[in-house]
């Protein structure tokens, strides 16, 4: 693996976490929408992340023998989260409450977002060092030819 794979694989997860962080923040910004406009309130979104796999021949064998490097992380899809119940308030004067009075408000847990978001911000620092690490590296390595 030479330096700029490795610059290359932290940008692919700076990019990966932002996409993150910006799901977490429409969650959040969300978190009361009853009404969408596919109708029924909004429900959480999930970042789905998969590892870029490598296409060449060359790196399959690489990977056999055990030398395998990874080529960084991108954004597959962004889900819906259905398994997550819909929260049901009794609210009879609500303008979306239903026949029995109840409002059905969005899935979001707002400590579970801020969490996520917390993690997402970690990950992206971590990135940012490594890179970081990686320019430093590559900076020294120009002043040993000097």
């Amino acid at each position: 693996m030479n330096l700029f794979s490795s610059m290359d694989i932290s940008a692919t997860g700076l990019t990966a976490e932002r996409v993150r962080m910006d799901v977490v923040s429409q969650n959040i910004a969300n978190a009361n929408t009853t009404r969408t406009v596919q109708g029924g309130p909004y429900r959480r979104k999930l970042v789905v992340f998969k590892e870029i796999q490598p296409d060449s021949f060359q790196s399959i064998l690489e990977k056999v023998k055990g030398k395998y490097t990874g080529k960084g992380v991108e954004v597959v899809q962004i889900i819906e989260d259905e398994q997550t119940p819909l929260r049901r308030v009794y609210d009879p004067g609500h303008p979306d409450a239903d026949q029995q009075g109840y409002v059905s408000y969005p899935n979001v847990n707002i400590v579970a977002e801020m969490v996520d978001m917390i993690s997402a911000t970690r990950a992206y620092e971590a990135n940012v060092t490594a890179f970081n690490a990686a320019k430093s590296m590559f900076q020294k390595s120009l002043e040993i030819g000097k």
